[in-house]
């Protein structure tokens, strides 16, 4: 998979305006298209407003340098991020902040991320970022290997 360069956002946000975002998660994070692969997600983000996507720019590029061979999806309106055979974490902007959430995130990470969010699985947890300042991006990219490092979470890619 190609990594993430500043240069492919700035393409992609020729693609369309900026969408109002949903106040809180309740099982759809926006009107994204569900499609599997990087422009879909570079599109995703680019689409949100400041400063939910340079937050989700920040993640996106950490995921990149983090996860070998990561695969990249629009699904239930965010970005989903796996390897190997599985959907592993996704990020998603929201009215106040952008949602990292790890599938099985309570049970296969340590420490454990302290959001656990509405409507996306009881053992799913994560953390809501506000601000570039609050990407802890030693303890970020942690999570992002031991949940990669799992194979098979979060279903068969699809």
């Amino acid at each position: 998979m190609a990594t993430t360069n500043a240069g492919d956002f700035d393409k992609t946000s020729r693609l369309g305006a900026t969408t109002p975002l949903p106040e809180a998660m309740n099982g759809r994070a926006s009107a994204a298209k569900a499609a599997v692969g990087d422009a879909p997600v570079f599109a995703y983000i680019a689409s949100l407003p400041q400063p939910q996507r340079d937050i989700a720019e920040a993640v996106d590029a950490l995921a990149a340098a983090t996860v070998p061979d990561l695969h990249r999806a629009v699904k239930w309106g965010m970005a989903y991020y796996g390897a190997g055979d599985g959907w592993c974490f996704s990020c998603g902007g929201f009215a106040a902040d952008v949602k990292l959430m790890f599938v099985n995130g309570a049970t296969l990470l340590d420490p454990v991320p302290p959001v656990t969010p509405v409507g996306m699985g009881k053992a799913t947890r994560g953390v809501e970022l506000t601000s570039l300042d609050d990407i802890d991006r030693p303890q970020i990219a942690e999570w992002m290997r031991q949940i990669t490092s799992v194979p098979g979470i979060g279903g068969k890619r699809r």
